[in-house]
């Protein structure tokens, strides 16, 4: 069970807030340039890394989906004590900012920890009080001057945390998407022999609406779209069963549907049946809530797609402890590989 380590902590470790993703995308250019025919950005900061198949002659194409922004905060105000105060770019549970660090990308990249009232000073009520995401402030160790000097209102603000490897696990922030980040990087490197033309697409704007996913599938037009993301892995203490969604290490999660698409049947079988052939382990993945870029692959190329998604179980989605499995993120190389090399022998239209 073995994994780019370094290459996965560069990339979770790398700022990408929705909207200001020109960090993650330089080190995603990097990466792909090697490795494909053509890498391309569009208007929006999407990256397309193509990867030419066979010539065939209905001109098929495939777009992979993996989003390269992370939930993320951006500045509103600061105070006249020099506090900063922010808005939230995707979803978050107020209680995970509790004694956390961000980093604050102003003239420089300023460290900075979330505050918020002391409990010793708080009433009953609040202490029964669930919290909001307004109850908290940044605090970057600085007096006004050398704030305003520094910091200007629309800066991103990322979350600061390393990424770590434990027992068989992976565990940090952003794992979603960086965990897809990764899977896509490590199968183009991996591809040989495509059917079709391979558009690996390094989305942008994921986490709040599903936007530069829509840019892509309206530019590529894909007959066959397949999102990478991370899903929800709810097998911890406290859960039931039929909660879980998806359980770390029972291998790569083939969607069927979330909360914005239905997967399409054909799509669904192809990569089960692409699995067993392969003796990939896979689990199923139904998730009543929540959304990925799959959605947009479906329903925004002119002629829409057919498409459907490769999960990656995770524990603790969006905070600062997201948990993987390697063996998971292999499984995942593996399916999304054999499905890309063999598409063309699957009786799609049927």
């Amino acid at each position: 069970m073995s994994i780019n380590l370094n290459l996965l902590k560069k990339i979770c470790e790398t700022p990408g807030a929705p909207g200001f993703e020109q960090r993650i995308r330089k080190v995603v250019i990097d990466e792909v340039t090697p490795l494909v025919d053509s890498v391309e950005v569009d208007n929006m900061g999407n990256v397309y890394a193509l990867k030419k198949g066979k010539p065939n002659p209905d001109g098929k194409k495939v777009l992979v989906a993996a989003h390269m922004d992370e939930i993320s905060f951006i500045v509103t105000h600061i105070d006249e004590n020099g506090f900063v105060r922010f808005h939230t770019l995707g979803g978050f549970d107020p209680k995970t900012l509790t004694a956390q660090r961000v980093i604050v990308h102003g003239k420089k990249d300023l460290l900075g920890v979330m505050g918020s009232k002391p409990v010793h000073v708080m009433t009953q009520e609040e202490r029964a009080k669930n919290p909001r995401t307004t109850d908290y402030f940044i605090d970057l160790g600085l007096p006004r001057e050398e704030v305003e000097r520094l910091v200007t209102i629309g800066d991103p603000i990322t979350r600061e945390r390393e990424l770590i490897e434990m027992g068989n696990l992976v565990n940090g922030k952003s794992l979603d998407n960086r965990i897809s980040v990764f899977i896509l990087i490590e199968t183009l490197r991996k591809l040989k022999n495509c059917p079709y033309d391979v558009y690996g697409v390094f989305t942008v704007q994921e986490e709040v609406g599903v936007r530069g996913a829509r840019v892509a599938a309206h530019r590529i037009n894909p007959d066959f779209g397949i999102g990478l993301d991370t899903t929800v892995s709810y097998d911890v203490p406290g859960s039931n069963p039929h909660e879980h969604v998806t359980k770390l290490g029972d291998g790569a999660a083939i969607k069927i549907m979330d909360a914005s698409i239905i997967c399409d049947y054909r799509m669904v079988d192809f990569l089960k049946a692409t699995a067993d052939k392969n003796s990939i382990k896979f689990q199923p993945e139904v998730l009543t809530a929540g959304g990925t870029d799959t959605s947009a692959l479906q329903q925004f190329g002119k002629n829409s797609a057919i498409a459907g998604a490769i999960s990656i179980p995770t524990r603790y989605l969006h905070q600062v402890i997201e948990t993987c499995h390697k063996q998971d993120v292999q499984d995942c190389i593996e399916l999304l590989t054999a499905s890309l090399e063999t598409m063309d022998k699957y009786h799609w239209y049927h």
